[in-house]
């Protein structure tokens, strides 16, 4: 299935063009109605392949939540996972997590009432505990990278010790001396500056920033809640370093570019500081998956199947075909040095190299400058398969989905003609 889905992927997700024929159609709906099929076993044999990938190195564990359907009133199905990206050259290793939150009903009445093992946001700390099985499997390091809806105080005190956590503030929090979480920073000279690019979202173009940078400890304070028996669990304190990255001089018209981070790591230093905007920025790339999985790519979002259970495994199933074409997307510049195999069968590899030669051109630009046998080298045919050019910047997610699913056309009639 997961064949098939890179194959016809790029005119949207549905079960019969994913079989094929009748006989692939009436197979896949089988599959997906297995009960012996489920979303954790697929994680599962995911998960397995990207900790064979994971000794020696340093993960940043990316979660978030997106939406996959929501009938605007009591109704949605959320996903959340948990992806591996290498902290030193931002190669995407795989998949480490991921979990469906239904809801139904509208919103839980009494939130504040209910201990925490029994809430949504009890999903966050989940994936942190998946991810610490990263360093079990021979990781250096392993930290946990999340926006703001992952600022919990569960979160920070019971995180495992085999992992780090850095997440943007959300809550300006009251500190143990006194003063205010956000405030902080007012009273600190600049570690220094530095100046990035800002990637385009919705409603904004993407532009070259300067970010000053500033650090600091803090002590956050056990938070008043209802339950006091349970709250009284929770250590009374937990010490954090503190991130302020805040746009100077933006433009007119451009919401300033302003970071506050919290993290287990310790920051000292202006290259501290860096080193956790940088790690932080990677965050980005559970974004890009996103938008591979939904409307600009596999159109997950489109599916009209009814039945819960073999949604969420074609969902799944879509997930892990979205993080191949990400991988492709992550090292299309050769930096990861990965190898082919982790997205294409090595059998693929005579197929790549003749498709190559009929793209490459005269000039350098136009030929492939990879190592035959890297994943740089498919990367940059199913680019050029997908209308890039080789000149005006790099390709993007899109382009490469679009350029896979060609190659894995052309793939199927190269062998077909080696059966006639």
């Amino acid at each position: 299935m997961l064949e098939r889905l890179v194959t016809v992927g790029q005119a949207g997700v549905r079960v019969r063009p994913l079989g094929g024929d009748r006989a692939g159609e009436v197979r896949i709906g089988r599959f997906l109605r297995n009960p012996d099929v489920t979303p954790r076993e697929m994680v599962a044999s995911a998960r397995a392949r990207t900790a064979g990938l994971v000794a020696g190195r340093h993960i940043l564990a990316i979660q978030d939540t997106t939406s996959l359907r929501d009938d605007g009133d009591q109704c949605s199905l959320q996903l959340h996972p948990t992806i591996a990206v290498d902290a030193a050259d931002g190669a995407l290793l795989g998949l480490v997590h991921a979990a469906f939150l239904r809801r139904t009903g509208g919103k839980k009445a009494l939130c504040g009432k209910r201990p925490f093992d029994e809430k949504e946001s009890r999903r966050w700390l989940d994936a942190t505990i998946e991810a610490a099985q990263l360093a079990a499997a021979g990781a250096a390091c392993v930290t946990v990278i999340a926006d703001r809806e992952c600022d919990i105080y569960d979160e920070f005190a019971r995180r495992p010790a085999a992992t780090e956590l850095l997440i943007r503030a959300h809550h300006d929090r009251v500190l143990a001396n006194g003063t205010r979480l956000y405030a902080c920073t007012e009273s600190l000279p600049e570690l220094g500056r530095e100046t990035l690019s800002l990637p385009a979202a919705p409603g904004r173009p993407a532009r070259k920033v300067v970010l000053a940078l500033r650090a600091g400890q803090v002590t956050l304070k056990r938070p008043m809640r209802n339950r006091a028996a349970e709250t009284a669990k929770l250590p009374p304190q937990i010490v954090l370093s503190f991130v302020e990255a805040r746009e100077i001089d933006p433009p007119g018209d451009a919401t300033p570019a302003h970071w506050r981070l919290l993290t287990t790591h310790a920051v000292t230093t202006l290259a501290d500081a860096k080193q956790i905007t940088r790690f932080y920025r990677q965050r980005w790339t559970i974004e890009q998956l996103f938008r591979v999985m939904k409307t600009k790519g596999f159109n997950i979002e489109a599916v009209r199947m009814a039945d819960a259970a073999p949604f969420e495994n074609l969902t799944t199933a879509t997930l892990i075909a979205a993080i191949q074409v990400l991988q492709l997307v992550r090292d299309r510049d050769g930096t990861g040095r990965r190898p082919l195999a982790d997205v294409f069968d090595p059998a693929d590899q005579p197929a790549l190299e003749a498709v190559c030669q009929t793209l490459e051109g005269k000039t350098d630009r136009q030929k492939n400058p990879h190592d035959r046998g890297s994943l740089a080298y498919a990367s940059w045919v199913c680019a050029r398969l997908g209308g890039w050019t080789g000149y005006y910047g790099n390709p993007g997610p899109i382009v490469i989905l679009n350029g896979f699913l060609r190659f894995k056309a052309m793939h199927h009639g190269w062998k077909l003609g080696r059966l006639v």
